[in-house]
């Protein structure tokens, strides 16, 4: 699919010739693809035994299901699943029938030809589950560490751990501990809160959304960490993208200021991952660090999940961060919101002493126990009446007693921005719709087929990023770079990243006639954004990397230099840190993309002064509240979206809906 068109056409190409007679009409109508067909022929063929019709399906949906996102098939939630979309005439079997058939399939129960049962089936509080054995294993393996984990805690001194997180985060209603500038100007409680839980249990959840402080908070989290220990911590920071590692590391280093810097590396390199491969480091042969901090975990496959678990000491803190809200990962799984979930579904492990603990430390952290939760506090407790935030419920107290924290005090969106996002969270479209039409600063909807304002304000970015480069002033056209950026849901067609960058590339060129701008064009002019699509050491470049093509003004014009006519030679600029600049040739860079538009997907973790969200039509199955919420959330201070108000209500009345069964609790299992 390239520009969301819905209808049958767009399934053409994944038509099975021949097919089998009771999957033919899903595969004709869309449902299931040829690949879930094959997959099931192939283990149909594998079991030597007959399926039923039924069971059949069955195999079908939960192949496809994972192919979705899910890690496991829900199936009292089929019907809901495929609704609208079911063959005509075909009968639909009930959850029932198809845990039934299941129950007794070979694929599940076992064939009488061997011990093949590559599907597990398990009960649940949320009906009957379906894996795939390789899903059901990984679950299996997320549950028991954060069970085991939840059991027991550090053994840390009560007066030394006040000591060592009033001293990194500053008393309750005081400044920032140090007082910097270039600080949050006040530490909230919430953020206080933190580092009380994350020094005292062996797996904390820091979840926010952009500008929370989450990155703050946990430099000051690892300074209340090394405080309190007899020795120098070993500290592993990753991220499931370079780009995200790159980032993490800086911010920490930001914060930290004259510690000893902490390189962060993707967790495939912590883990010494390759594909195709089995990581280096597992349950026999862990990590020896003594804190990992996760971060953008809502990227986090279920697969690297369970890889980083199984890897880390048991006597060693884990530290997840990231924003649930926003897209998950592009692979099975949706491992942050489902560890932020699982508490109010019940299915994590808490005590009534964890309850105690939880609001003990809010109570040392400046927050008020509500009497729903077991409050009063303390009378001569500290509360930070200048935080309204720094109020914990009984649903709060559950959340922090089982090590999630979420931050929600913001400090870098604009205030429509960040009343525009918390509409999409609560899914309200009629809200979103009065937002975008009430004349809210730094928030605008934009008529598809009038886009002047998108056209003005893309043009002088663009004119202005192009003026710097060829002065070849590095610093200039750096911080120009992030001062816009156009957001597609879509790769390909009108809607996507291809249609927008010929879109913009004309409208700076004010009807100049340039090459089609492209992989292999992109760097052939000063002033062009581009992309690094692949993590590169030889050139220390990142995949998601974004730099500018500018003039090499140190440089002197040679024959063999990729220039725009006889001026100086052109270098590739990319930001390192908060002043520092990185330069590449041109020529050392092969895997690169133009940047004017990106996918959404790409920019989760970055941040621009303005974004443009272009949304694809109704029919687009990437028109998701995920979606338009991190889409949204990348600007600082304006945002337009391009689209109709159609359009709009229904991202926000989509929800990504991946099945797992780590937010319930696993009761029984057929096998």
């Amino acid at each position: 699919m390239t520009d969301g068109t819905a209808g049958q056409d767009r399934f053409a190409d994944d038509l099975v010739f021949g097919a089998d007679p009771v999957l033919e009409p899903w595969n004709r109508a869309g449902v299931l693809s040829a690949a879930d067909l094959h997959v099931v022929d192939r283990l149909g063929r594998l079991s030597g035994e007959r399926i039923t019709d039924d069971a059949k399906l069955g195999v079908a949906l939960v192949v496809r299901a994972v192919r979705q996102g899910s890690t496991c098939l829900a199936l009292d939630g089929v019907t809901e699943s495929i609704a609208g979309s079911a063959p005509e005439d075909v009968r639909v079997p009930s959850a029932q029938a198809l845990a039934d058939a299941l129950a007794r399939c070979p694929l599940v129960a076992g064939a009488g030809t061997g011990p093949l049962r590559p599907l597990v089936l398990a009960d649940s509080d949320d009906g009957p589950l379906l894996y795939l054995h390789k899903y059901f294993r990984q679950e299996h393996v997320i549950r028991s560490v954060l069970d085991d984990r939840a059991a027991r805690a550090p053994e840390v001194d009560p007066d030394a751990l006040r000591e060592a997180v009033y001293r990194a985060f500053g008393e309750p209603g005081a400044a920032d501990a140090d007082g910097s500038s270039d600080d949050v100007a006040t530490v909230d409680a919430r953020q206080r809160l933190a580092g009380f839980v994350a020094a005292g249990r062996w797996i904390t959840v820091l979840a926010g959304g952009p500008g929370t402080g989450k990155t703050f908070t946990v430099a000051r989290i690892l300074a209340t960490l090394e405080h309190l220990a007899e020795h120098r911590l070993r500290i592993g920071l990753c991220a499931p993208t370079g780009r995200a590692a790159a980032q993490l590391e800086s911010s920490v280093a930001s914060y930290r200021r004259d510690a000893t810097p902490i390189r962060a590396v993707t967790v495939h390199s912590l883990l010494s991952w390759r594909p195709g491969a089995n990581p280096r480091y597992n349950r026999t042969n862990t990590l020896p660090h003594d804190v990992v901090v996760v971060d953008e975990t809502s990227m986090l496959s279920m697969t690297a999940m369970s890889y980083v678990l199984d890897a880390i000491r048991p006597d060693a803190r884990i530290i997840f961060v990231g924003d649930p809200h926003q897209l998950e990962s592009v692979d099975a799984g949706a491992v942050l919101a489902d560890l932020v979930d699982r508490v109010e579904a019940g299915a994590a492990t808490t005590t009534a002493d964890a309850r105690v603990r939880a609001a003990e430390a809010a109570t040392l952290a400046g927050m008020r126990v509500s009497d729903d939760a077991g409050g009063p506090p303390d009378p001569d407790a500290v509360v930070d009446d200048t935080d309204p935030d720094a109020v914990v419920d009984d649903t709060d107290l559950s959340r922090i007693s089982a090590g999630v924290i979420t931050l929600r005090r913001g400090h870098r969106n604009s205030p429509g921005i960040a009343a525009l996002a918390t509409a999409i969270n609560d899914g309200d479209a009629d809200r979103v719709a009065d937002l975008v039409q009430s004349g809210l600063p730094g928030v605008a909807l934009v008529d598809p087929t009038r886009p002047d304002p998108v056209q003005e304000a893309v043009t002088t970015w663009g004119r202005d990023l192009l003026v710097a480069a060829d002065q070849g002033d590095e610093v200039t056209a750096l911080a120009a770079l992030n001062r816009h950026r156009v957001l597609c849901a879509h790769r390909e067609g009108r809607w996507g990243v291809q249609g927008w960058t010929d879109q913009i590339t004309d409208w700076i060129a004010g009807g100049h006639t340039y090459l089609p701008l492209t992989p292999a064009t992109a760097m052939s002019r000063p002033g062009r954004p581009i992309l690094v699509t692949v993590n590169d050491k030889e050139t220390d470049t990142s995949n998601g990397d974004c730099g500018v093509v500018i003039r090499d003004v140190r440089a002197t014009p040679g024959p063999g230099d990729l220039t725009s006519g006889a001026e100086l030679p052109l270098t590739v600029a990319f930001a390192r840190g908060d002043s520092g600049v990185h330069r590449v040739h041109p020529a050392r860079l092969s895997d690169v993309v133009p940047a004017y538009a990106m996918t959404i997907h790409r920019s989760q973790g970055s941040q621009y002064g303005a974004v443009t969200v272009v949304l694809p039509p109704v029919g687009s199955e990437l028109l998701t509240r995920e979606l338009l919420y991190t889409a949204i959330t990348r600007a600082q201070e304006q945002v337009w979206i391009v689209g109709t108000l159609d359009v709009l209500k229904a991202a926000v009345n989509r929800r990504v809906a991946r099945a797992s069964g780590l937010r319930s609790r696993i009761r029984q299992v057929s096998q």
